[in-house]
């Protein structure tokens, strides 16, 4: 039998070192399916490593417990779609907090929580009421890496974000982090490109689909729209 601190520190790292990539998921689902005497100590885990973890690694997280249900559903272990279901809501507010730290989270919050309904792990009920929790939490602006800032006044903010560090407790997302996260949602609609084919053609849905499952606009756009801008400009003038 598999020494249960070891089993729980390998699961710990694999949780710490998911990415955007399914395989990386898929293969800390299959290691918690393979240690499913342990289920309880391992679903321990998963809580734990949402309350320590970064904003980004929160909601890859996140997108894992949408694998791990769903193989747990189809290889009839039951238990941890059942200890998911009763903590679901402890879930949901460590990846996107009520203080708006999580705010680049919600969509991602929504997305799982849509996929675990529609594989009827989640009842529609405790999706609408976990909804009308995540609209008082979708304030994108109060996330840095998606709020739009000019030099100038990063530059005037300076002194007060070394300051202010911290909000309600919580660590400002880091440049790094940002990158990251950015590259991760990049790779996931990259995946979602390749699925659109799978999709039936009736009416709307693959419109529907990419509108819901798109991220919001990052930093990145707003540079590459001043850069579009700036070159359009200068066509104007060379003419």
């Amino acid at each position: 039998m598999a020494d249960p601190f070891e089993v729980r520190m390998r699961f710990t790292s694999q949780l710490q070192h998911l990415n955007a990539s399914v395989n990386s998921s898929q293969k800390a689902a299959h290691y918690c399916l393979k240690y499913r005497d342990m289920d309880e100590d391992l679903h321990s885990c998963i809580l734990e490593q949402l309350e320590r973890n970064s904003m980004n690694n929160r909601a890859n997280i996140m997108y894992f417990i949408e694998h791990l249900c769903d193989m747990a559903q189809r290889e009839n272990h039951l238990n941890f779609v059942r200890m998911m279901q009763k903590d679901i809501l402890m879930v949901v507010d460590a990846v996107a907090p009520s203080d708006g730290s999580g705010a680049a989270n919600v969509k991602v919050v929504r997305r799982v929580l849509n996929g675990l309904q529609q594989k009827s792990i989640l009842l529609p009920e405790t999706v609408q009421e976990i909804e009308s929790c995540l609209n008082e939490r979708d304030t994108i602006a109060e996330h840095p890496a998606l709020s739009p800032i000019d030099a100038n006044s990063q530059r005037e903010n300076q002194s007060q974000q070394a300051t202010n560090a911290k909000i309600n407790g919580v660590t400002r997302p880091d440049k790094r982090q940002i990158e990251q996260r950015i590259e991760e949602d990049r790779e996931r609609h990259k995946r979602l490109r390749e699925s659109i084919w799978a999709i039936p053609d009736e009416g709307d849905l693959e419109f529907e689909k990419m509108w819901d499952d798109v991220s919001d606009v990052g930093e990145d756009d707003y540079i590459a729209a001043e850069e579009d801008a700036m070159e359009r400009k200068q066509a104007v003038e060379f003419e």
